[in-house]
């Protein structure tokens, strides 16, 4: 299994949603464990990665996000 490269700053999009409804969560910091940010409720969550890495629908990297807000 190969393991997904993830950089704080990314923004994930999971397959199933938050409580909350929302379904991007900012990367805060990686490991073993990732901590990530809820961007709807501002939830801190930590998850294990392998179980995170089972849940993500797409990433969207730092600098791809960055580029969009700077056209606006």
């Amino acid at each position: 299994m190969q393991i997904i490269p993830l950089h704080p700053g990314d923004i994930l999009l999971l397959k199933k949603p938050h409580p909350c409804g929302g379904n991007r969560f900012l990367v805060m910091r990686v490991g073993s464990q990732v901590r990530m940010v809820c961007q709807t409720c501002n939830h801190d969550m930590t998850l294990d990665r392998i179980k995170l890495e089972k849940a993500i629908r797409q990433i969207l990297p730092f600098a791809e996000e960055k580029k969009g807000t700077e056209n606006q």
